[in-house]
């Protein structure tokens, strides 16, 4: 299982970006997904995750109503649109699969998700 994430970059204070997760190995029909994010002496933490089928996300509240997680299943990819970018978003964000198919309840704890990707930085200025 591999997951690649891309998307990363330099953005300023307010702007926009949308990070994408390419999967192999597993079919994102039957997996949930998740992103969590790491600022640099900081631990790594919980951004938002989508449930298997789709239907149902949750967000931390530091990113509620500027961030969207979703994802297209054709393409095995979840993407994390990220809106209103402030300097606190600054960090390396990884994406993660879930360990179990088809968990009933979404997942969100990291110690759920079996695979993660290399990371990609964002960095917001002022």
């Amino acid at each position: 299982v591999q997951l690649q994430a891309s998307g990363g970059g330099l953005v300023q204070a307010g702007g926009s970006l949308r990070l994408s997760c390419a999967v192999s190995g597993r079919s994102l029909s039957n997996y949930g997904m998740g992103w969590f994010r790491q600022a640099p002496g900081k631990e790594r933490e919980f951004v938002a995750a989508i449930r298997w089928n789709g239907g149902v996300t949750e967000y931390e509240d530091f990113v509620k109503g500027r961030f969207t997680i979703s994802k297209d299943n054709a393409e095995n990819t979840v993407y994390l649109e990220m809106n209103s970018l402030n300097l606190e978003d600054t960090a390396v964000y990884y994406c993660a699969i879930d360990r179990q198919t088809r968990r009933p309840r979404i997942a969100t704890k990291m110690a759920l998700f079996s695979f993660w990707g290399q990371g990609t930085q964002v960095t917001v200025s002022s």
